[in-house]
């Protein structure tokens, strides 16, 4: 397992949840807290084993890409975020 921080700047914004199929999507989605009171950027920390995932934010009820990340399209015409986590190598 790896520890990732997924995180987004979401200016005006009440409500930031992480989905995507490490979280069922909307099944169980992450709560994103504010890195710092006030703050304008939301950020959870997820433990993933090794592969690829796709993912988005959703802010306020909106789905949104994460800018800073690879996409994929999706089955509704859209793009899903996408995140590859590699396996501990050893020498």
């Amino acid at each position: 397992m790896k520890r990732i921080l997924f995180s987004l700047l979401a200016r005006r914004a009440k409500d930031v949840k992480l989905v995507g199929d490490f979280t069922d999507w909307q099944a169980r989605p992450l709560v994103m807290d504010r890195m710092k009171p006030r703050s304008r950027t939301f950020a959870a920390m997820v433990s993933l084993p090794p592969g690829r995932y796709e993912y988005k934010f959703m802010v306020d009820g909106e789905w949104i890409e994460d800018p800073k990340a690879e996409s994929a399209p999706n089955e509704f015409g859209t793009r899903n975020s996408v995140i590859t986590i590699r396996g501990v190598t050893r020498e």
